[in-house]
């Protein structure tokens, strides 16, 4: 069957986010993954740390909060779908995998994205000052998409399992929170946390997200940018190449 061309595959892929939406985003689940474990995580160190400020702690709320909702439910949509056999239905329509896979990635990041802004307005009702407003923007697009095509390439092993890659992300999520300076200044890290930390997206999001409030940062600007790009275009790159060597496994 061919496929249609270039915008009807962007409109097959806006279905399946609007569908992803509707069925998978709108459950309580999504809560406990996407926004109450950050708000407990940020609670209990605030709680047993109060020498460092809000305005340190608060930017990286806003960062954990961004990693966990734009990756709650992406690693097991497949999983999910496999399991109910949508999935062959979906594969038998005229549409590519990388469209599957892009409309699975645009509903994470909508999800994200909302959640983040509701974050984002909180930091500034409790003192925050919004100094950089284009770069936040564009930090918050950028590392959506990046922690949704993350969430997505954590999806692409072919299990009809979804407690397989919801693991396997907690078990990548948690270690980057605390390599990416979130709750540690990066400047009070050894040489070798800092080299860890320099092989997180997370870490250059949040670094972004502090200049933006504060114009405090530890890498440049540009840095922080362009190491958040490349992570962007390497994760969605392996993304689209894993899933089409699995996608057919999972039949």
């Amino acid at each position: 069957m061919n496929p249609a061309g270039l915008s009807e595959q962007l409109r097959r892929a806006w279905a399946i986010a609007k569908k992803d939406i509707r069925l998978y985003y709108a459950k309580n689940s999504v809560l406990i993954f996407g926004i109450l474990m950050p708000v407990f995580l940020f609670l209990a160190f605030f709680a047993g740390n109060k020498q460092l400020p809000l305005t340190f702690l608060l930017p990286g709320l806003v960062g954990v909060t961004l990693l966990f909702t734009s990756t709650a439910l992406s690693p097991a949509i497949f999983s999910w779908e496999g399991r109910h056999g949508t999935l062959e239905r979906l594969i038998s329509c005229p549409i590519t995998v990388e469209a599957i896979v892009l409309g699975d990635m645009i509903a994470s990041i909508l999800f994200g994205l909302s959640i983040t802004i509701i974050t984002v307005f909180i930091s500034l009702i409790l003192g925050l000052s919004l100094v950089h407003g284009i770069i936040l923007i564009v930090s918050i697009l950028l590392a959506a998409w990046c922690f949704s095509a993350i969430g997505m390439f954590i999806a692409a092993p072919p299990t009809d399992e979804p407690s397989t890659p919801m693991t396997l992300s907690l078990l990548i999520k948690f270690p980057l929170i605390f390599i990416s300076g979130i709750f540690v200044p990066l400047d009070q890290l050894p040489s070798w946390g800092i080299a860890l930390s320099a092989c997180s997206p997370l870490t250059y999001f949040t670094d972004l997200v502090r200049y933006s409030f504060t114009e405090t940062h530890y890498f440049s600007v540009w840095i922080d940018i362009g190491a958040l790009a490349v992570f962007t275009v390497a994760f969605t790159i392996a993304t689209m190449l894993l899933h089409k060597k699995t996608l057919p496994l999972r039949m």
